[in-house]
């Protein structure tokens, strides 16, 4: 082989690799307006994170507002409430797991680790069941003093963790933090 066929097999490859380079960034070019398209919009982002005022909730009463289209309870409990709570840290749950989006997953679905503060009197979950999406009965209802999804009969105690009926997990806890006392952030 001479030196001027070795010259003519790198010219072809560096042209086969030049025509590739400029497929791929046509192609990328022609793609990136059907991604970006699958961003969320502006009025979508906006509702990403709300903030809720809490100073008007009493304690053993609790406030419904929707987030992202779904419901959040959030409960200020009252001592009876924690203490029932924190006794069935030790109940046998179907679901072992927090469920909070907050802390660790693989932390247990004790009390403490569900609730907001450490005094555990802010409470904040998900209002939507986890079997099939429905909005459970709040207000100490149900066997266990939580909440009761008549549509199926899943109970759930006062911590939100299910403790019988056909839905698999706790009532979720979403990314939520005190921005000040009486307000509460979402997302």
């Amino acid at each position: 082989m001479s030196q001027a066929d070795d010259h003519q097999g790198t010219r072809r490859d560096f042209l086969y690799y030049a025509t590739g380079g400029a497929a791929a960034v046509t192609a990328g070019a022609a793609v990136w307006p059907l991604v970006d398209q699958m961003n969320p919009s502006a009025d979508v982002k906006a509702l990403s994170s709300i903030r809720v005022d809490i100073s008007g909730v009493e304690v053993g009463s609790q406030i419904t507002v929707k987030w992202l289209g779904k419901p959040v309870f959030i409960r200020h409990r009252s001592e009876e409430e924690i203490a029932a709570a924190r006794a069935d840290d030790s109940a046998n749950l179907p679901d072992k797991f927090a469920r909070n989006d907050n802390v660790d997953a693989s932390l247990p679905a004790d009390d403490e680790n569900r609730a907001m503060d450490e005094a555990g009197e802010w409470l904040v979950m998900m209002g939507v069941c986890t079997h099939l999406g429905c909005v459970p009965l709040g207000d100490g209802a149900g066997d266990f003093g939580g909440w009761y999804c008549p549509c199926h009969g899943s109970h759930y105690d006062a911590s939100g963790r299910i403790r019988r009926g056909p839905a698999p997990e706790n009532l979720p806890v979403p990314v939520a933090e005190f921005v000040d006392e009486t307000t509460i952030k979402l997302g």
